[in-house]
């Protein structure tokens, strides 16, 4: 195996002040990047076992190291102030080639085999575009970034095999392990090319406005013109400063905090952008005209290499729009993701062509959202999974769904092993693992309300087993502009199977299971409440081998926020819509309940259409928690596990009899009525309801 390149080895910033080069590097910024010894390769989950093996494996499972629930993950404690600060701190002429960096503000992981992360920088090649992200990233990767000095004229073939030997060599250390690569403008060109003439390497590569059609833009139109400039000229015009570090005004948002009144954020904003402008000023100073001229160059080659290889790229890659030019219908990412094979896009409309370094804008809850964090070949839901972060939850329940949470009201119930019924979940268990089944509301709206109040309350994670349309198929298409239904994903949303929720009951999780699936999501006129449950008791037997915790919940409130009025038997008479409902449903043919027959087995996805009312309340009753450990016989008797299956289900309808009753007695059913009583105790208060 050959040795990487001496370039890899460079010290990066720890040349004594006021040595040869042109200034050091301050220490709190960067570290070298070193070649490490080779990790423990990263291998999937195995398949279910019996014995001695299934228990050893159980008891790993539950000892392996993990991420807290809302653990803090420093988003949002950076500022691009720190941005231009690191820029100013590199060695702006040392004379010496592109290296690699390993920024200390990303610290250790805190995740067992964790995969490596490499940032290949934008037409700048500073590579401290991920400034913001260092601290969230650097807890479920080993980060390393490269830097190309101002000064250096390494041709892209250059730049090029420099990144791809140091691939090969971490490839070699690690094979069983996935490298991810993210390329942010000029970057996206050289992960491209670096994808494609490495195909057997196993490449996840995430593209940030990549500048693959930066030949037609109009600084090439103009470059003989820039080239006939003297070469020692700062750049001092806004537009040709602003194609290189991106537009001030929208990257000074970073640092206003959200919640301020429009004085506040105005004098935040103001505050942000004076102490910034001096700092950009000074870069235009040192950026000159041969040096812009370069870039614009090296831009060029670039891309049109990496256009030439767009067809042989096998990795997984994400690719993230924002930006006028990068939009459809004519944008640049459209064209990419029709020509890339195994492609997710995003699109972030309201966003600038600087993604990495707009306020609000989180890597690592993107990553998460579209299912591509993985430690090994395969991407196991249940071991890959990352639990949400504080700034995730802060960001989804206090900004995105606050509306939506406060028109649901929620109100959950639970009962405690006496029987009696109290407000809040003290009678659910601490400690899993315990499976929670119950009835789909329609369009699955009580899910988001399930989540806040376990992570509020409990401070843990509903593993929510969800239909594989979320997942894979043509709903892919609709998750390109929909980007928040990725929060489903977040957190911890996963395929139905049962070997997902063997693992699933291996690491002790909680588990959120509805066995009535779509065919209660979605539906018919007539039906709400009538509960489409298969006659299949699977989950009991794998309950009772687990010895999991059964809590039956019902959940009752759809009929007091929608009606529907067009329902899949009118729909499928109608011939276009007909046609529509069987393309989209051709991808999950067999895949959900094909050994159902009947009725309960016609899971078909379709969007009923619906009247909305004026918005009523949610409510959660959490039944007597049924133990499942000691009951062997369920396991060999299957009258027996189905006695216990009906008994359950018997136990959701008698929770949803009970809530249509009691919410009759809530005083604040009303929004109306909520509305006057958090407008008079405040916005946080929460409301009473019926007496359990």
């Amino acid at each position: 195996m050959s040795m990487v390149p001496h370039i890899m080895l460079r010290p990066f910033g720890v040349t004594p002040c006021g040595g040869g080069g042109g200034g050091c590097l301050r220490r709190h910024h960067a570290r070298l990047c070193l070649p490490r010894a080779s990790s423990v390769d990263a291998t999937g989950g195995s398949e279910p076992g019996d014995g001695s093996n299934r228990r050893r494996r159980k008891k790993q499972a539950a000892e392996e190291p993990r991420l807290e629930v809302l653990y803090d993950d420093g988003f949002g404690s950076v500022t691009m102030k720190d941005y231009w600060e690191a820029v100013r701190a590199m060695p702006k002429d040392d004379g010496g080639p592109p290296r690699w960096f390993c920024p200390v503000e990303c610290g250790r992981p805190e995740v067992d085999r964790s995969p490596l992360l490499l940032v290949l920088p934008g037409t700048d090649g500073v590579g401290m575009e991920l400034i913001l992200h260092h601290k969230s990233l650097g807890k479920v990767f080993e980060v390393c970034c490269f830097h190309i000095p101002l000064s250096d004229r390494t041709p892209f073939e250059g730049l090029l095999q420099i990144v791809e030997e140091y691939v090969k060599y971490e490839s070699a250390l690690s094979p069983s392990r996935p490298i991810y690569i993210i390329g942010d403008s000029f970057g996206g060109c050289l992960a491209i090319s670096v994808a494609a003439r490495n195909p057997e390497i196993d490449l996840v590569l995430t593209l940030v406005n990549p500048a693959t059609s930066s030949a037609k833009t109009s600084l090439q139109a103009v470059l003989p013109l820039l080239e006939a400039v003297p070469s020692d000229l700062p750049v001092v015009h806004p537009h040709l400063l602003k194609y290189l570090i991106g537009n001030p005004l929208n990257v000074a948002m970073v640092s206003v905090q959200n919640g301020l009144s429009p004085q506040e954020t105005l004098q935040e904003f103001s505050n942000s952008l004076a102490s910034m402008l001096p700092l950009v000023s000074e870069l235009g100073d040192i950026i000159q005209m041969g040096t812009l001229v370069w870039k614009l160059k090296l831009l060029k080659s670039g891309a049109n290499y990496a256009n030439s290889q767009l067809c042989a790229v096998q990795a997984e890659v994400l690719l993230l729009a924002s930006g006028i030019e990068n939009l459809p219908p004519s944008g640049e990412a459209h064209r990419l993701f029709k020509t890339l094979k195994n492609c997710k896009l995003r699109y972030f409309r309201n966003r600038g062509d600087r993604l990495l370094m707009e306020d609000g804008f989180n890597l690592l809850t993107v990553i998460k959202g579209v299912n591509m964090y993985r430690r090994g070949r395969q991407r196991d839901p249940v071991n890959d999974f990352l639990s949400p972060t504080l700034s995730e939850f802060k960001r989804t329940f206090g900004e995105d769904f606050k509306l939506f949470n406060q028109l649901l009201s929620p109100v959950m119930l639970s009962t405690l092993k006496n029987g009696n019924i109290v407000r809040g979940l003290a009678g659910v268990p601490d400690k899993g693992p315990v499976l929670f089944v119950g009835y789909h509301q329609l369009f699955a709206m009580e899910v988001l309300a399930l989540i806040e109040g376990f992570l509020r309350e409990k401070k843990t994670i509903l593993r929510t087993t969800a239909h594989q349309v979320f997942f894979v198929g043509n709903y892919e298409t609709l998750r390109q502009e929909l980007s928040l239904f990725d929060w489903f994903s977040t957190y911890g949303a996963l395929p139905v199977s049962p070997i997902n929720t063997y693992k699933l009951f291996e690491r002790n999780e909680f588990v959120l299971l509805y066995p009535g699936g779509v065919r209660e999501a979605l539906h018919r006129k007539g039906e709400a409440y009538k509960l489409f449950w298969p006659d299949q008791p699977e989950f009991v037997r794998m309950a009772a081998r687990f010895g999991v915790t059964v809590i039956p919940f019902g959940c009752v409130g759809e009929d007091d926020f929608m009606e529907v009025v067009v329902d899949y038997n009118d729909q499928k008479n109608i011939p276009y819509l007909k046609d529509e409902i069987k393309s989209f449903n051709e991808d999950f043919t067999g895949i959900i309940r094909d050994t159902v027959k009947g009725d309960d087995g016609n899971q078909v996805l379709h969007v009923p259409a619906v009247l909305p009312k004026v918005p009523g309340r949610l409510y959660f009753l959490f039944g007597k928690p049924i133990e499942m450990k000691g009951m062997d016989n369920v396991l060999t008797d299957r009258k027996k596990a189905n006695e216990v299956y009906l008994q359950i289900e018997s136990e959701v309808e008698n929770l949803m009899s009970y809530l249509k009753r009691k919410r009759s007695e809530d005083p604040y059913r009303s929004i109306t009525r909520r509305a006057l009583y958090q407008a008079t105790r405040g916005p946080s208060t929460q409301v009473p309801t019926f007496e359990p």
